[in-house]
């Protein structure tokens, strides 16, 4: 019996072990999807126009060279545009948070009459919207055209990430600590500041990336809102702008960068609009790992 209970056990193991290198494996070809053609394109953007045209370009740099980078850096306009985006993305998170976080902790309490009511109002924006020319319409009525509160507030309030953060501070602010709090007199708002939010940073830090992500990466809203003031065009636009123009005949961007391949403009383009937001993921990712995964296992 002993004998054969540790057979059995050497084939749970390597039972165990299969599933485990099977994981990993999945995992390695996963990251690898999304690496390499960063990779390639990083590659691509240092590399000179010949061994570009000529396809020879894959995952190293051939004739290595900050010539696309340099002529970037040298116009102006594009570390305005650079410096407009940071702008946005930061009091546009900032403000989605506020209010992310005013909305979901009285909604998260079980006291509140009508919460239910009020939570379905809000996910009904996630199936049905006003479209694009109504809110155009509504932009020009408030006259916010040209301005950067065009880019920050129609978009300033996330349903999807309102119902994360209400999960999350019901799930895992216990309602006696908020009881205990109230028996020392706390009022909503210190349980708020003194405990809700202390006790929330893994999901805070979490929205705040999903907010910031977004708006980093978003151009359409500024095609439409921005189109005289061209000094208040966020990086995006401004690089979809430099992108078509090295792809098309005609000028449409008033720009120093003059690159004889458009595919070696796109490359660096695309490194230079995401090396930003890329920098901030080491700073927040294991309140990122937390946040992900807050709600996933309920006791």
């Amino acid at each position: 019996m002993k004998s054969s209970g540790n057979i059995l056990t050497v084939h749970r193991n390597r039972r165990f072990d299969a599933w485990d290198v099977l994981i990993h494996l999945t995992l390695i070809i996963a990251s690898l999807v999304c690496l390499l053609p960063f990779l390639h394109v990083a590659a691509k953007s240092l590399s000179s126009d010949a061994f570009v045209i000529a396809n020879k370009v894959v995952l190293l740099p051939r004739g290595f060279t900050f010539e696309a980078y340099g002529k970037i850096f040298a116009d102006a306009s594009i570390l305005r545009s650079l410096y407009v985006s940071v702008i946005v993305t930061v009091a546009f998170t900032i403000l989605g948070m506020i209010i992310t976080v005013c909305a979901a902790y009285p909604l998260s309490r079980k006291q509140l009459k009508g919460r239910t009511a009020l939570t379905m109002i809000f996910m009904i924006t996630l199936y049905f919207s006003g479209g694009i020319i109504p809110e155009y319409m509504l932009m020009n009525q408030l006259g916010m055209l040209d301005t950067l509160w065009a880019l920050i507030l129609p978009q300033a309030f996330s349903a999807f990430n309102f119902l994360i953060m209400k999960t999350s501070i019901s799930s895992s602010i216990p309602a006696s600590l908020e009881e205990s709090a109230r028996i020392d007199g706390a009022g909503h708002f210190r349980i708020l500041w003194s405990i809700v939010l202390p006790l929330s940073k893994p999901i805070i830090a979490t929205l705040s990336l999903f907010y910031a992500v977004g708006r980093w990466n978003a151009y359409q809203d500024a095609l439409f809102y921005i189109k005289q003031a061209v000094d208040l065009r966020p990086l995006q636009l401004k690089l979809y702008y430099l992108v078509i123009q090295a792809s098309e005949s005609f000028q449409l961007e008033a720009t120093q960068v003059q690159l004889s391949n458009p595919e070696v403009l796109k490359a660096s383009c695309v490194v230079f609009a995401t090396l930003p937001i890329l920098c901030i993921y080491p700073f927040i990712q294991k309140y990122f790992v937390q946040g992900v995964l807050l709600g996933a296992v309920k006791e």
